[in-house]
């Protein structure tokens, strides 16, 4: 019988389970996992230093390439420093689309996870299921912004423009029937608010679909109970937030416990894990996904009911009309100041955090009177994660790296920025 043989084995960049450019050096007795030591800086985005070389409103398109599945979350936690920072009050009707956006995101973030962690740990099925409803969340980021991913569509201020009274329909084409296309297109008669509340009427059966492949599923508890255990304590010290927080069982979420946007009026409940494990997790984003649900329908609800404002109208931090910037000079100066050189906060700092599908995403700025901040300091909750891969994935067999890894849910734009 050969011996066992200690192994130094490199896992990633390039293994299909690394979610981005993660480069794992592992060392191994056999197949358990002796220590983990995760490696960043091959995907440097300077993304805090490249904005303080230019104005504020130039980096919010920056943010949705930070984590590129939670998007709108990313623009959101940026645009409120700045909207403390200025002393800018936002009209209530923008509030609510952000929280719905918020919400969007949040499945578009927890489907591509669902997805992609099904898929590592074997499943197939789910990475088909999941992506034919993100095409109808991706769809709706489309309506509003005209981009299906970097949609810059939060501003300080308020939102770019307001949900738009036409939803987009397929055209007839030689690669569908025409049958086919009228199925697809029965959803979209109406608004955008009528699609997404159609989309929140369908999901949460869908939901149920998802958790009958998974949860019984005795292959994917065998992949994930007990695996990549954290005590409550210990996701305390080690900074974890959002569902790698409360799968170990403390119920602490942003949106509760210190609210933004329009979350103080929304009615939803936080689900936690017990143990803390890999399969808590998943639970706790399956029920996730069905309270955010609720709150989409809040906010859309509300919207019907209350036209009004969706940005500032001080035309110092939000631009004119269009056709107040084409037949007016005025309109044309402000149009053309604010996109070249931005607008100058006072002197001072600011810290904004959202309770972004992945955890606490939080900005730090401090101006120095300036029209392009001083400093910008992120925190990424996926960088506290990653900091406790040693921790977690010790004593392990090698495949249980992968569920690992998975459970954190990351993405390495926002961790390596």
């Amino acid at each position: 019988m050969p011996e066992i043989r200690n192994y130094t084995l490199n896992f990633g960049p390039q293994h299909p389970a690394a979610h981005g450019v993660l480069r794992l050096v592992l060392e191994m007795d056999g197949e358990v996992i002796e220590r983990a030591d995760p490696h960043i800086g091959l995907l440097h985005r300077a993304t805090e230093k490249l904005a303080e070389s230019k104005p504020y409103n130039h980096s919010i398109p920056y943010m949705d390439r930070l984590d590129y599945v939670s998007m709108m979350c990313n623009e959101h936690g940026y645009v409120m420093a700045l909207e403390r920072l200025l002393g800018v009050d936002v009209p209530e009707r923008a509030l609510y689309i952000r929280t719905m956006f918020d919400e969007i995101t949040r499945i578009l973030n927890h489907l591509m996870w669902i997805g992609t962690h099904a898929l590592d740990v074997g499943a197939m099925t789910m990475f088909l299921y999941t992506f034919r409803e993100r095409e109808d969340l991706l769809d709706c980021y489309e309506a509003v912004s005209g981009a299906r991913m970097h949609a810059a569509y939060y501003r300080v201020g308020g939102v770019y423009r307001d949900l738009p009274e036409v939803m987009p329909r397929y055209e007839k084409n030689q690669f569908r029937s025409d049958k086919e296309i009228d199925k697809k297109n029965e959803a979209r008669q109406g608004t955008l608010l009528d699609f997404i509340e159609d989309f929140c009427r369908r999901f949460p059966g869908l939901v149920d679909e998802y958790e009958t492949l998974l949860t019984d599923n005795r292959i994917w508890k065998q992949r994930t109970v007990g695996i990549g255990t954290v005590s409550p304590e210990r996701a305390f010290q080690l900074g974890f937030s959002g569902p790698m927080l409360r799968g170990s069982g403390i119920a602490w979420d942003l949106r509760k416990k210190q609210p933004y946007a329009a979350y103080a009026q929304m009615d939803f409940d936080i689900p936690v894990g017990q143990n803390g494990d890999c399969y808590d997790r998943y639970l706790v984003r399956m029920e996730e996904l069905r309270q955010s649900t609720r709150i989409v329908q809040q906010c859309v609800d509300w919207l019907r009911q209350n036209p009004g404002p969706v940005i500032v109208s001080d035309h110092k931090i939000a631009p004119p009309s269009r056709s107040e910037m084409k037949e007016g000079m005025e309109g044309l100066i402000h149009h053309f100041k604010l996109f070249t050189e931005g607008y100058c906060p006072p002197p001072g700092e600011a810290y904004a955090a959202v309770e972004a599908p992945k955890g606490e995403f939080g900005c730090y700025v401090i101006s120095d009177g300036a029209n392009k901040p001083y400093r910008l300091k992120i925190r990424a909750p996926g960088f506290a994660h990653l900091s406790a891969m040693d921790e977690m994935v010790k004593g392990h067999m090698l495949a249980d790296v992968v569920a690992v890894i998975g459970t954190m849910d990351i993405v390495f734009g926002e961790i390596d920025r």
